[in-house]
């Protein structure tokens, strides 16, 4: 079977973006490896074995066109209001809460934050409903 162990995002900073990762998810460098041209960044924390990957271009100038294929990487949280309120004194601008409803069951609790090259990340209350886990 198949598991999956990382995913990949392309990041012009690399300072801002392990900066941020660190500070909203508590995600820290797990490797560093320079190559001729590129970088790549492995994050990940002791909650599990999957690693988001930064790949820094070396001679990239410019922002990155995230098009319109790109939704969003999504993280849960033990106390979703808790790390809201944590994020708003951190400095890390999220959305407002939102609740998604189905009729009068609650189906989840997220709130959307975005990081410093303008890739989404929905952070969910763990244990909710669906694959909110």
């Amino acid at each position: 079977m198949a598991r999956l162990i990382h995913s990949m995002i392309r990041v012009r900073d690399e300072g801002a973006s392990v900066a941020f990762y660190a500070k909203a998810f508590g995600l820290a460098v797990a490797e560093r490896v320079a190559l001729e041209g590129f970088t790549l960044i492995y994050l990940s924390n002791a909650e599990q074995s999957f690693e988001l990957e930064l790949t820094v271009n070396h001679d990239r100038d410019r922002p990155y066109d995230l098009g319109d294929g790109y939704g969003h990487l999504a993280v849960s949280v033990a106390d979703l209001d808790a790390e809201h309120a944590r994020f708003v004194r951190d400095g890390l601008a999220p959305q407002p809460v939102r609740q998604l409803s189905l009729g009068e069951r609650v189906v989840g609790r997220f709130f959307f934050v975005t990081d410093p090259d303008g890739y989404r990340i929905e952070v969910l209350q763990r244990g909710a409903p669906g694959r909110f886990l």
